[in-house]
């Protein structure tokens, strides 16, 4: 079991996966991810969520150690998402006087996912702002639908002071990954929950008024110092407000002359004063950092090449992306390149057009096939335009 502290009551059972090649089936974890559960003793036992069926064994035997032959009351379901809630049947069936602890869409969704004995006399329904005591901590709910899912919700303890967020301020990573938590945090939250901005700006004025010293995920650390900084990096994140004053240039290429001239923006914008610039292989990169990028910095540009009378298929999907991801507020150019009949930057601004509050650069660089002389001429435009204030 992790050597994580929480306090004499609170204690970490989850476990860390270092084996898993993709989370959620698509998302590149080079680090794991960490299953975080967690148990409170008192007068009633408290499981928070249970875990991934990966680790299940592993999860059962912290819970045993932990609970030494005492009963468990409790299961709170924050989230019902499989990687944290695959072992309910199995925690129910284990724990047969256990009551299980939901909002009415936690018990809408529940029998999807599991036959339980006797569910309607072990039902506890919560709703927002609902109390359970268990003795000398009391559990406050609050609801988080779509944070990401319908039923979600948080679990403030009262007596602690601590925060039980579901998948909010989450990370991907193991619990000993030694790294910056920002970086893979914003990646985890724009490529995961960042469609929900709206709701969750809704639900960090739920809890504004709560005296909060440390936050519990479901996955990534537990953060005890400085909340003030997640906080308010979560406020950005979901109010999609740009983040550092820099230019992403996200590009395609088939045959390298489209990579060229991106790799040659990059010198061009650093001679013009950009303050940072950061570009990405659309093709090879990690296409999840790509739009961590994208939502990080103010100013993006587009460069791909015409493919089948529209854009090619990297940069279509980078952009339906970002579609789906609320992409908006930001300032964006575009280049194209096609050898007879470029159809590349039409399609782009069409994608473009369907986002919010979205500036379009008026310099369109068109490449005819090869970087030339006057392309390079227009890069410099373009570039002059998408950094004035």
């Amino acid at each position: 079991m992790n050597d994580v502290n929480i306090s004499n009551d609170i204690i970490y059972i989850g476990a860390d996966d270092k084996d898993i090649d993709l989370f959620e089936g698509q998302y590149i974890v080079p680090n794991g991810i960490s299953y975080n559960s967690y148990l409170i003793k008192d007068e009633k036992n408290v499981v928070m969520d249970t875990v991934d069926k990966r680790k299940s064994e592993e999860w059962l035997n912290n819970l045993e150690d932990v609970l030494n032959g005492e009963e468990l009351d409790y299961l709170v379901i924050s989230h019902l998402e499989p990687d944290h809630s695959y072992n309910i049947g199995i925690l129910a069936e284990k724990y047969p006087e256990m009551k299980l602890v939901g909002n009415a869409k936690t018990f809408a969704f529940l029998p999807q996912f599991f036959d339980i004995e006797n569910l309607e006399a072990r039902k506890v329904l919560v709703e927002e702002g609902s109390k359970l005591n268990i003795g000398k901590h009391t559990l406050q709910f609050f609801m988080a639908p779509m944070v990401h899912w319908p039923e979600v919700m948080v679990t403030y303890e009262q007596a602690e002071k601590i925060l039980f967020t579901a998948d909010g301020f989450g990370k991907f990573g193991t619990l000993d990954t030694e790294e910056d938590w920002d970086c893979e945090a914003r990646r985890y939250y724009f490529n995961i929950v960042g469609k929900y901005g709206v709701q969750v700006q809704a639900l960090l004025k739920k809890v504004a008024n709560l005296d909060i010293k440390m936050i519990c995920p479901l996955h990534g650390p537990i953060l005890k110092e400085n909340l003030g900084h997640y906080i308010n990096k979560y406020d950005i994140w979901s109010s999609y407000k740009p983040e550092d004053d820099g230019v992403f240039i996200a590009y395609a290429s088939i045959h390298g002359n489209t990579a060229e001239a991106a790799k040659a923006l990059v010198k061009i914008l650093e001679e013009k004063g950009a303050k940072k610039v950061s570009i990405a292989d659309l093709s090879r990169d990690d296409m999840a950092e790509a739009v961590e990028d994208a939502f990080r910095y103010d100013k993006l540009i587009l460069a791909a090449p015409s493919y089948d009378a529209k854009v090619f298929t990297p940069m279509e999907q980078f952009l339906n992306i970002l579609i789906s991801k609320n992409y908006q507020k930001r300032k964006v150019g575009i280049i194209e390149n096609g050898t007879w009949a470029p159809t590349a930057a039409r399609c782009m601004k069409e994608y473009l057009e369907k986002m919010k509050d979205i500036d379009i650069c008026d310099t369109i660089v068109t490449i005819k096939t090869t970087v030339k002389a006057e392309t390079l001429e227009k890069m410099k435009l373009l570039s002059e335009e998408i950094l004035k204030c």
